[in-house]
């Protein structure tokens, strides 16, 4: 029998604290809490004394709400007002002094294997401490339904029997979270020592989605990029998946708060029965290419932005009932009936949460002023996709040719040929031209693309005429008009949130034609006669008293002028950087990883080469200079030997004279003596032979 269902009860604001509040699944509670608003009623004077006392510590954080939210984060650098206080790499006994001091302790495993341990202690920790409790204490673990992915069939005659949270002791864990399952036994036993002083509770929770994702983000960013012709889908995808928003989970936790029931075990899904087939078929039909691809469970280990346990989530395949969310809470779902239902709902949470919003631009002007060269620098920028009316007519007539050729739906097939032919017939009576009509009808159908709609786009030269702009956005004027809920926040699907007009003076436009080559003038039909011709229109259209601009006037997009006076880079770049400080910064995803990576291995290339290049100037400069130390040394060297060599010429020069002496005067007397002593052989040579110069000296008359 049913429980009745209980009113919750007024009190002064309760400090919860939720562990990892940086994380996905953490934060978006941490959000809703934060909040939520205490319940109107008539308090007490020591609650109001109370609310006061805690006003004057908390200052804003605590006017009016129903929860004060702390916890642990990873890092400081985001900001994060919805919280009160953080914890940034605190030991565990400083961390225990917080916990003692809030009301509420959450602890969510779903996300991060890591936390087991941690939500072990934490539990055990404030178990211990009951005896120094100032008042009641709840610890609320956040477990998934892993827990339960190996239990056996309810009644193995009926497989579509649900599992519900009246019969959880009943449940096997998937091989990877028996410490899951063995955290979850262990919280339930601590919470019945003493319940009303300290009570725990578990919250099985089934795969979240919403409000950015995570499990299921890798679909969603595939879809979103586009770069996939097929989404994949690992294994058969008829597994069921019990899901639930993460808004929904929140809003269990607080009615557990709130209301602390009496079941100490609850799961929390929602009534949905998808499988994993209709979750990616659904999704990308509204976000992506609208088509699936089966693959073999193998593959999901290949895509490095899965991790082990959101691939063996998705594997999954349970049917779920939370009795208990039913007979006991008022939950304000924002999803109950799932996510294929709400699918519009969740991509609009997601775009919006992650700021993938589309940008869209239209570039006008007259021809040759640069509206292509301008648009693809848009494009390249801001990852937009370029529009303009040849390559759209083109690959609008492929497409309706391949569907009518390959299209399996009769019904389709026909409507492709009857468009195709119209588009034919339109373009052989008007010389290759569409009528403004299907010209209209091909351009928007290109605009409402799911990739245009996701990244957005840049509509190179069109409209021309203010009844072509009235036409292209009459829907989105309209339902601008009538927009009155979240549903309606992404009616604006075409119509452009920045409009650019560049102008330049007929003269520069006449000049840079003729100065164009001879390829780019066929590309682009400016022959002399037809470029003028289209130029006299331009500027006849630009007097009228409605034009393109009027139209944008009109309801309050106001254009931004461009005068273009110069092809010269340093202008061309002044041009470009006006235009992206006016739209401002991208909205996208940014590179991916694989784009890091080879960007890095590019500059570590660049760097490489840079320094290779460093290292051969250096390698030339100090040749260069050895060379030329080389030369100096030779240089000096030889003016050494020269220098010597001239020396000896005029020593030698020089010693002329007295050689002449020695030899006529000198020499012969000194042989003579030296015979002499040689036959006299006397005891000292040296005496003999000087005696013998003085006595035979030539010049002693």
């Amino acid at each position: 029998m049913a429980e009745p269902k209980m009113e919750k009860v007024q009190r002064s604001p309760r400090r919860v604290f939720i562990n990892n509040i940086d994380s996905y699944a953490s934060k978006c509670i941490a959000k809703f809490l934060s909040e939520c608003v205490s319940p109107k009623g008539e308090d007490t004077e020591k609650e109001e004394k109370e609310e006061e006392e805690e006003e004057e510590v908390t200052s804003h954080h605590s006017a009016g709400r129903a929860f004060l939210l702390a916890g642990t984060v990873s890092d400081k650098d985001e900001d994060r007002p919805y919280v009160l206080e953080e914890y940034l790499h605190m030991d565990r006994d400083e961390l225990l002094s917080k916990l003692m001091q809030c009301d509420v302790v959450i602890y969510n495993i779903s996300q991060h294997a890591g936390q087991v341990e941690e939500a072990l202690w934490a539990v055990s920790a404030l178990h211990n401490k009951m005896t120094d409790f100032s008042g009641p204490k709840m610890f609320i673990l956040v477990s998934t339904v892993m827990t339960w992915a190996c239990s056996k069939p309810v009644n193995p005659d009926d497989l579509e029997l649900p599992f519900t949270d009246e019969i959880f002791w009943r449940r096997r864990a998937h091989p990877n979270f028996n410490q899951h399952i063995d955290l979850e036994k262990r919280v339930v036993k601590m919470g019945k020592t003493n319940r009303t002083l300290f009570s725990t509770y578990v919250v099985a929770s089934g795969l979240t989605y919403g409000m950015g994702e995570q499990v299921f983000h890798f679909f969603f960013k595939t879809s979103w990029l586009g770069q996939e012709p097929e989404i994949p889908v690992f294994g058969d995808g008829n597994n069921i998946i019990p899901m639930i928003h993460i808004n929904d989970l929140a809003s269990v936790i607080q009615n557990v708060i709130e209301l602390q029931p009496k079941p100490y075990y609850l799961l929390a899904v929602d009534y949905s029965n998808n499988t994993m087939e209709d979750v990616v078929k659904t999704l990308t039909s509204v976000l992506g290419p609208g088509k699936i691809q089966k693959k073999p469970c193998e593959d999901a280990f290949l895509i490095q932005d899965l991790s082990i346990m959101e691939i063996d989530s998705m594997q999954v395949n349970l049917r779920m009932e939370g009795i208990h969310l039913k007979d006991l809470f008022s939950i304000n779902w924002v999803c109950e009936s799932g996510l294929v239902d709400n699918i519009e709902l969740v991509v609009e949470e997601y775009r919006q949460t992650r700021g993938l919003l589309p940008i869209r631009l239209c570039v006008l002007g007259p021809p040759a002023v640069g509206k292509s060269t301008v648009s693809k620098q848009i494009c390249e920028h801001y990852k937009l996709h370029h529009i303009t009316l040849k390559e759209t007519i083109s690959e609008t007539i492929s497409q309706l040719e391949d569907a009518v050729k390959n299209a399996e739906n009769e019904d389709l097939k026909a409507e492709a040929w009857e468009l195709l032919s119209s588009l034919k017939d339109s373009m052989e009576q008007n010389d290759g031209l569409l009528d403004d009509q299907l010209l209209v009808k091909v351009v928007r159908d290109k605009l409402m693309s799911n990739p245009c709609r996701n990244q957005g786009f840049v509509l190179d030269g069109f409209p021309k005429t203010y009844e072509q702009a009235k036409e292209l956005f009459y829907a989105d004027e309209h339902e601008a008009e009538e927009e009155t809920s979240l549903s309606s926040l992404h009616s604006k699907r075409v119509m452009p949130e920045f409009v650019l007009c560049l102008d330049a003076s007929d003269a520069f436009l006449k000049d840079r034609v003729m100065n164009l080559c001879e390829r780019l003038v066929q590309e682009h039909n400016y022959e002399q006669e037809h470029f003028l011709q289209r130029l006299d229109m331009y500027r006849e259209n630009s007097m009228e008293d409605e034009t393109v601009v009027n139209y944008f006037d009109e309801l309050d997009i106001t254009p931004l002028y461009l005068e273009i006076t110069s092809s010269n880079e340093p202008d061309c770049l002044l041009l470009m950087q006006k235009i992206f400080d006016t739209v401002g910064q991208p909205r996208n995803y940014g590179p991916s990883s694989q784009e890091v990576e080879e960007e890095e291995r590019r500059k570590a290339e660049e760097r490489m080469r840079r320094e290779a290049q460093e290292r051969a100037e250096e390698e030339r400069k100090e040749a260069e200079e050895t060379r030329q130390r080389t030369a100096c040394w030779e240089e000096w060297t030889k003016g050494l030997e020269d220098a010597r060599q001239q020396q000896e010429e005029v020593l030698e020069a020089q010693s002329v004279p007295l050689r002449d002496y020695l030899m006529e005067h000198v020499m012969p007397t000194l042989t003579q003596g030296l015979k002499e002593c040689c036959t006299a052989r006397p005891q000292d040579p040296v005496d003999f032979l000087a005696e013998y110069l003085l006595k035979n000296n030539p010049f002693n008359y």
